[in-house]
């Protein structure tokens, strides 16, 4: 049975991230979105060592053990700091889907050697890099190539649209892990992921991108030229196997669509609310308790938006309370994705629509969380790509039946 009553130091978690969206990320807002290459370096400090006393003080609690609710507190968090400001959330130091993917496909020791780093000192990024200038949706078609040389593989390619590829590279003790083919007429069988940490030769920043939304969230296109990495730096089991290579990308893909869901549906409720708040200071109250049929079209607007974030919700939440328990959540964690993605891209139209001029003034921030909403759409697989694999996992077709 699927429950989702929180357990009480998760409440206690969630007042914590809730606090600190609405203390330190709100009143920084505006201002990393207008400077958007600037670096927090205050926030980024204090997040870090409030971050550090969080995670010792909540130790080996329920949330935390194996079978508890550690995925769905993530999505928690996910959405109330997101609710705050996207794009800081994204900033925060921490492993991030470097971390997801060595978690998905690392050895238990390669679990402990490159996640270790991200307990103490001083804030540390890691990030991942899969899109290709010629392979975005189609993650399987990846052209970045790495051949053994002796005790290293050497990897040549180039990444775009890597979420900290810069801060992973080039300000902090950490790393990328990078999707190479190590056999190209293996197919999707010969995909593997190599972690290449800060320093390492060959790879560098070639840009950082100028985007719509989420502005603070440097978002980096990556260079590798003859990057030498050594043998025990790629994720699991260098052989190549039927079963094996692409699969582990899906694992990765099944642990953070849940979180960005989460975080689309954080987006979205920062737009509810401050349209009900609004609503409510000119004395407009939604009327639950009546017919349908005599409520105004505001009223019914506004119902709907609500319907959308919930059901968003529900399905995210139990695309990570499958994931706490080691269940399969390949569909949920697409369905949850489409579903938030698609809310939160309307949710937020729709309440700068009902503002009118000041909704799309910059007076406000709504017009801020509009820009960041699409994203949500877009990235860590799009709208129609997570349709997809809904409707394969649901008909039982293969990638090759149904594309």
């Amino acid at each position: 049975m699927i429950d989702f009553e929180l357990e009480p130091q998760v409440l206690e978690r969630t007042k914590f991230f809730h606090t600190v969206a609405e203390h330190m990320m709100r009143p920084i807002s505006r201002q990393y979105d207008e400077q958007e290459h600037e670096e927090p370096r205050e926030f980024f400090e204090t997040i870090w060592k409030g971050g550090a006393r969080e995670r010792q003080a909540s130790g080996e609690s329920g949330a935390d053990r194996k079978g508890g609710a550690r995925n769905l507190t993530t999505v928690i968090m996910a959405e109330e700091l997101c609710w705050g400001d996207a794009g800081l959330f994204l900033s925060i130091p921490g492993p991030g889907l470097g971390g997801a993917a060595v978690a998905a496909a690392g050895t238990a020791e390669q679990k402990e050697r490159f996640l270790k780093r991200f307990k103490d000192g001083e804030p540390k990024w890691g990030a991942m890099a899969i899109t290709e200038p010629g392979c975005g949706s189609d993650s399987a078609a990846i052209t970045t190539t790495a051949r053994r040389e002796g005790d290293y593989w050497v990897l040549n390619g180039t990444k775009i649209f890597c979420t900290a590829g810069q801060r992973a590279l080039e300000k902090s003790d950490g790393f990328v892990v990078v999707w190479a083919t190590v056999d190209k007429s293996a197919g999707r069988a010969g995909i593997k992921p190599f972690v290449v940490e800060r320093g390492t030769p060959g790879v560098s920043v070639i840009r950082v991108e100028s985007k719509l939304g989420i502005r603070v969230s440097d978002t980096a296109a990556i260079m590798l030229d003859n990057c030498r990495v050594p043998l025990d730096h790629i994720l699991g089991s260098p052989k190549v196997e039927p079963s094996g290579g692409f699969k582990d990308v899906m694992a990765t893909f099944d642990a953070t669509r849940p979180i960005v869901a989460a975080m689309a549906i954080g987006v979205g409720r920062a737009a509810l609310d401050f349209v009900r708040d609004f609503l409510r200071d000119q004395r407009l109250e939604i009327r639950y308790a009546i017919a349908p049929t005599r409520m105004t079209a505001l009223e019914r607007d506004f119902i709907e938006m609500e319907t959308e974030l919930e059901a968003a919700r529900l399905l995210t939440w139990r695309a990570a309370w499958m994931l706490d328990r080691g269940i399969r959540n390949s569909l949920e964690a697409s369905m949850a994705k489409a579903k938030a993605g698609s809310s939160v891209t309307r949710v937020t139209q729709k309440a700068v629509e009902i503002m009118g001029p000041l909704g799309y003034s910059r007076k406000y921030l709504l017009e801020k969380w509009m820009r960041d909403a699409k994203i949500n759409d877009i990235f860590e697989g799009t709208q129609q790509i997570n349709l997809l694999i809904v409707a394969r996992r649901i008909l039982g077709y293969s990638s090759k039946e149904l594309t």
